[in-house]
């Protein structure tokens, strides 16, 4: 039963990272998102986490912060401590200033979690859809946790530093 749903797990990612749309020749790379989760507890159907996030910006280099949520709905069975996501942040030009990410992303996820875990989220979205978080996003936690399904993240600014 652990090996079919790890198996499980492995092809979701696998079928996610296949299907994810690469990033448009006249999208710009702009800087790398970083959000702190709290704990998750799988329901089976779904889950929510709530996130801080700070957005790097890498010309000029800026630092932005947002709270948000991730929500998961599809497979999700058991429980993770908090973790870090992480995301490339694209968007069709290079002008990006406080709240420019905010907003909601929607996309496909994977993870799994047998003590450290690993996970994979594709989303796009933000203001006026302009934002691609990709190529793929890395997840870490620590937990017993499998999970695949589609996912909403919502960005709101706070204050920059």
């Amino acid at each position: 039963m652990r090996n079919n749903l790890l198996l499980a797990a492995i092809g979701a990612t696998t079928l996610i990272c296949a299907i994810a749309p690469p990033a448009h020749a006249e999208r710009f790379r702009v800087g790398r998102l970083l959000c702190s989760s709290t704990s998750r507890i799988g329901l089976v159907v779904g889950s929510a986490q709530s996130l801080r996030c700070v957005f790097y910006g890498s010309n000029p280099p800026r630092q932005y912060v947002y709270v948000g949520r991730i929500r998961r709905v599809g497979l999700d069975v058991g429980a993770t401590s908090g973790g870090v996501l992480s995301w490339a942040v694209f968007a069709r030009n290079s002008r990006i200033g406080p709240g420019t990410l905010r907003g909601s992303y929607v996309g496909a996820s994977g993870n799994v979690a047998l003590g450290p875990g690993f996970g994979v989220n594709v989303l796009i979205g933000g203001s006026r859809r302009t934002i691609v978080l990709q190529p793929v996003s890395v997840e870490r936690a620590i937990g017993l946790n499998v999970a695949a399904g589609v996912t909403n993240l919502t960005l709101d600014s706070r204050r920059s530093r």
